[in-house]
């Protein structure tokens, strides 16, 4: 080992979140691209690594650190890759080194191209080649070869040593016993998780078990829950969300659309947990037991379908924990409890823990095993009500303590907040989270955020979940818009982002609104609301489609691969969803418009399909399942309210005599 110092510099390392504060996010079985700018002065050809390992689970004795090559991009930029066999935490480092002996190689070729003399080069390269050798150590057939090389090199001519120094078997031999007691390294290990592939795509539908009653008035059960499940499965989602199953508190309980009194009869909002029955770990009693919920999430598994469960930390009054913790709440100067409020809101029926307080450790120890108890049920996604009102530490911490025991465990953000809470959730561990499509209508905007979201720094933590109405939300397009509207909505979440979800009534265009607001008439969250399986104004057809187009399209199941492109009409929206191998192109136009017919000029990305200027290609629209061929770069299209959505599959042709064969 020489007694010489490192010089290398390692910078503008990729992915790397907030110099590495927080961990990227990547999808089991996936190649992590790694890059990195690396250099060195003088002219030393360098070599360079990515090292990784995981961390979490506990990692096994064989999950030392691995390596793999790193390779040079240009202008001193260089990329690796690794892949993420198993599901959890992993760390990754970079490490680089001057590669003194093909340095040396690329120096005798210029002297000699040089008419210089060598004789003096000669024997430093037999000296390299020698503690090449001696780095070999037990490997004696490669020591050998080195040690011989070494022998002949100095005697050898000009030419017989621009063979050896051109010889890839002894280039790569030397690159297999590296000197790198001078490397350099970036100064931090940087973290990727590795999720299921479901906290990357997946189709959602949010149903409220207590409304799934067949009989109309009467509180719905698990029971009830299962009779519905063959038809979810038959629309094609794979993910059903449920809000609180819990005990409903009766202290400030809320009537019908948000009533600050209740009659006798009304059921309350699920989200005020708690009652001398139980709080977070019991189920309402008029469900059924945690023993019929533990069936149900059986069987919804045997259709195909995972439960995901509203994890809501807060309480109602009547939660026996306040009786219980009383240091777990706050409370006001004159001992009453301090309720819920967002001004000009007050949510009477709520209470709030107090998450910084002194209590705060044995507040976020059970608050863990609420979410530990209900894995152990089954339940392994939960959609976290308002995690930005609660402390980001906190998440930091619960998330990662979960994940380390059950990694496979999804959370998702329901985070209507400031876009920096939002990322910044995303940041400390949330798996998705929800954004703010629901409120972009316009071309210019609906481009910008997506582009945001998918190709800009967001995308190495940030995973949007896309919702076109949620029961806390009807947006003014879906009340004003008519089915049309609902079509329009539907398509685009279900194409641009791999993770979309719809809250139950979207499939019977439930549009009814209170005038100036964004709430829904005769809200769900206060009352049970009984719908008609069978009612003739549905868009059920559509949502199967395109359910189906999602599972057989692998193009829809990733999340980067979204390209905007050109149509002459600001009411259509034109992009493509591509495989990286090309196997799977979709091109997907869809129009803004409910009210009106929309004509357009595509621009279709001809280099990007891999097709040829006047080449004749295929598209296959997956919607109608229509076949029509297309030729040159230009495509005029027409959208209706009926039909306000087009998915085409490319398929280019490979010509032969006298026919067309499919060529992919």
């Amino acid at each position: 080992m020489r007694d010489r110092i490192g010089s290398i510099l390692v910078e503008s390392v990729e992915p790397e979140i907030d110099a590495g504060r927080h961990p990227a996010k990547r999808i089991l079985g996936e190649q992590v691209q790694v890059r990195a700018d690396i250099l060195k002065e003088g002219h030393d050809l360098l070599r360079a690594v990515v090292r990784w390992r995981q961390v979490r689970p506990t990692p096994l004795p064989a999950n030392g650190w691995k390596e793999a090559p790193m390779h040079l991009l240009g202008n001193d930029r260089w990329q690796g890759n690794f892949l993420l066999p198993r599901l959890g935490r992993y760390v990754f480092a970079i490490e680089a080194w001057p590669d003194v002996f093909a340095t040396w190689c690329s120096e005798l070729e210029r002297r000699i191209a040089a008419g210089q003399e060598i004789r003096s080069e000669l024997i430093e390269g037999a000296a390299l080649l020698q503690e090449v050798a001696s780095r070999a150590g037990s490997d004696r057939l490669d020591a050998e070869r080195l040690r011989r090389a070494a022998e002949e090199l100095p005697r050898q001519s000009a030419a017989e040593a621009l063979l050896v120094v051109r010889d890839p078997e002894l280039l790569e031999l030397s690159s297999k016993y590296p000197d790198r007691s001078s490397a350099g390294r970036y100064d931090r290990e940087l973290e990727i998780i590795a999720d299921r592939p479901r906290a990357m795509a997946g189709s959602w539908y949010e149903l409220f078990p207590r409304s799934c009653s067949p009989v109309p008035g009467r509180h719905g059960t698990f029971q009830d829950c299962e009779a519905v499940l063959p038809d979810i499965q038959n629309l094609g989602f794979d993910v059903l969300y449920l809000p609180p199953i819990h005990p409903i508190g009766s202290t400030g309980r809320k009537g019908r659309e948000n009533a600050p009194r209740a009659r006798p009869e009304d059921v309350g909002s699920p989200w005020a947990i708690g009652t001398a029955e139980g709080g977070h770990k019991s189920v309402h009693p008029e469900l059924g037991t945690l023993e019929d919920f533990k069936r149900f999430v059986r069987v919804a598994s045997e259709r195909g379908i995972e439960v995901a469960l509203d994890l809501a930390f807060q309480c109602s009054p009547d939660h026996p924990y306040i009786r219980e913790h009383p240091e777990w709440f706050s409370w006001r100067p004159d001992g009453t409890l301090k309720t819920a409020e967002n001004p000009p809101k007050r949510y009477q029926d709520i209470v709030n823990f107090d998450f910084t307080g002194p209590a705060r450790e044995s507040l976020w120890q059970e608050l863990k095993s609420i979410v530990l108890f209900w894995i152990d049920v089954g339940v392994k996604i939960f959609r976290v009500d308002n995690p930005h009102t609660k402390p980001l530490p906190f998440w930091a911490w619960l998330i990662p303590e979960v994940q380390n025991q059950h990694a496979d465990v999804i959370f998702l953000a329901e985070a209507f907040t400031r876009p920096k809470m939002m990322n910044a959730l995303a940041k400390v561990g949330f798996t998705q989270s929800y954004t703010y499509f629901t409120w972009r209508n316009f071309k210019h905007e609906l481009e910008e955020y997506f582009r945001e979201l998918t190709q800009g720094p967001e995308a190495e933590y940030m995973r949007g979940n896309l919702w076109p109405a949620t029961p806390d939300i009807l947006p003014e397009f879906l009340q004003q818009g008519g089915k049309a509207a609902f079509k329009i909505r539907l398509f685009l979440a279900g194409t641009l982002l791999p993770s979309y979800g719809i809250y139950s009534g979207y499939e019977f265009c439930e549009s009814a609104g209170i005038p100036g607001t964004e709430e829904f008439q005769n809200s769900e969250k206060y009352q049970l609301v009984h719908r008609d399986p069978r009612a003739p104004e549905n868009i059920r057809s559509e949502i199967r489609a395109l359910n189906a187009i999602r599972r057989s399209n692998p193009a829809l199941q990733l999340y980067r691969n979204l390209t905007f492109h050109r149509a002459d009409n600001d009411r259509v929206l034109f992009y493509s969803k591509i495989t990286p191998n090309r196997a799977n192109q979709l091109l997907i136009a869809v129009s803004l418009d409910p009210h009106a017919m929309q004509r357009t000029i595509l621009e279709v990305p001809l280099q990007q399909l891999g097709i040829g200027h006047e080449e004749t290609y295929q598209v296959h629209q997956l919607l109608t399942d229509r076949r029509t061929l297309w030729q040159g770069p230009r495509s005029e299209i027409s959208l209706t309210p009926e039909q306000p959505a087009a998915i085409w599959s490319v398929l280019r042709f490979a010509r032969r005599e006298n026919s067309f064969d499919y060529f992919y």
